[in-house]
């Protein structure tokens, strides 16, 4: 195996400064298109480039990414695949297509991981009882859009469309990496998927969402809110029992970041039946919706064993939507996809090799 960082978690910058210790610098934009416009990932499939250089970085860089490991597909198409990191860390992503009326593939969604595990200790959440393990580089971000891709125009004859950083992991205590990926998936040397196309959620890291305003994010951002009240929120988001990361704290941020992105939020709201689901859970919800540009994606809870939270009716989601769309509130709702192959929100885990590490309490 070869010694050293695998050339794919470097920036781009970067990636500059250690070709340019062995070649001229335009030498580098050469190897950047291999790796992120064709994807390759062995020294010899770069043939355009100098053996001599290839053999230099060689003796520093690997190439060795994840492994994939496992493959499942869903009743309802969706595809999981299970990766394993050279570190033996596992994580999962998510393949989901859309279908129009007839049947016919019209939009694929890769959702990724940004860590394996994650600290954050949510308590609907599977992902969130491994605890934290390990951040993934760039490059293994930008891996896991190839291989949806490969996965998504072997079964289903066109490519990836849209990104969403919804997997594994806390995406906003992995800044660097995330926003690196972005710059590969998004580059016209690199996949050239547009910007819009991309979606970070977040659990709402009040400071780490005014810093991506100020660093002119252009992607989309989504918000984990799924309770609208401190003592609701706090119960089951560790998160938000921190004045810096607390309700009151995020929605500031947030006015912030719409004021100077000029974006809209969306706000991601997990279903609990009797715990955020009522009316006046609704009204709250309103309240905190008009402060800022944003719309509401309702998400039907995804079971979990062992964490004792059931699913709204659909009678009183239906009451819950009314009582949004009637205060002016843009809302969207979001159904299980890959339920029966643990493939839905909250319910990656990892489970082949679920490690323990760190969380919030």
């Amino acid at each position: 195996m070869a010694p050293g960082t695998s050339l794919t978690s470097l920036s781009r910058m970067a990636l500059s400064d250690a070709v340019s210790e062995h070649a001229p610098a335009w030498r580098a934009a050469q190897i950047y298109r291999w790796l992120y416009h064709h994807g390759v990932r062995s020294w010899d499939g770069m043939t355009n480039v100098p053996v001599v250089l290839r053999t230099s970085l060689s003796d520093s860089f690997c190439l060795d990414g994840q492994r994939l490991v496992t493959e499942q597909q869903s009743r309802d198409k969706t595809i999981k695949m299970l990766f394993e990191l050279p570190s033996g860390n596992q994580f999962e992503t998510v393949l989901i297509p859309d279908f129009d009326r007839d049947g016919a593939p019209r939009r694929m969604t890769v959702c990724v991981s940004s860590q394996v595990g994650c600290a954050m200790g949510c308590t609907f959440c599977a992902t969130g009882r491994m605890g934290f393990q390990e951040n993934l580089s760039s490059g293994d971000i930008f891996d896991q859009v190839w291989w949806a891709g490969i996965k998504a125009r072997e079964h289903f004859g066109m490519g990836i469309t849209n990104v969403v950083f919804m997997g594994m992991g806390e995406p906003l205590l992995n800044t660097s990496n995330v926003l690196d990926a972005i710059e590969k998936l998004t580059a016209e040397d690199g996949l050239g998927l547009g910007a819009r196309r991309i979606t970070v959620s977040t659990v709402g890291l009040a400071g780490r969402i005014r810093s991506l305003a100020d660093d002119g994010f252009s992607s989309q951002l989504a918000v984990s809110l799924h309770a609208p009240t401190q003592d609701k929120r706090s119960a089951i988001m560790p998160v938000n029992r921190s004045e810096r990361t607390d309700l009151a704290a995020l929605v500031e941020a947030i006015v912030y970041f719409t004021n100077k992105t000029g974006s809209t939020v969306t706000y991601e709201y997990c279903m609990f039946h009797g715990h955020n689901d009522s009316l006046d859970d609704a009204d709250a919800l309103a309240g905190i919706c008009a402060k800022a540009p944003s719309k509401v994606n309702l998400i039907m809870y995804n079971p979990v064993d062992g964490l004792g939270f059931d699913r709204t009716p659909e009678h009183q989601l239906n009451a819950f939507i009314e009582r949004l769309v009637s205060r002016g509130v843009t809302v969207t709702v979001r159904r299980s996809r890959g339920q029966d192959i643990d493939a839905a929100c909250g319910q990656l885990a990892a489970k082949n090799k679920r490690p323990s590490g760190p969380a919030l309490a």
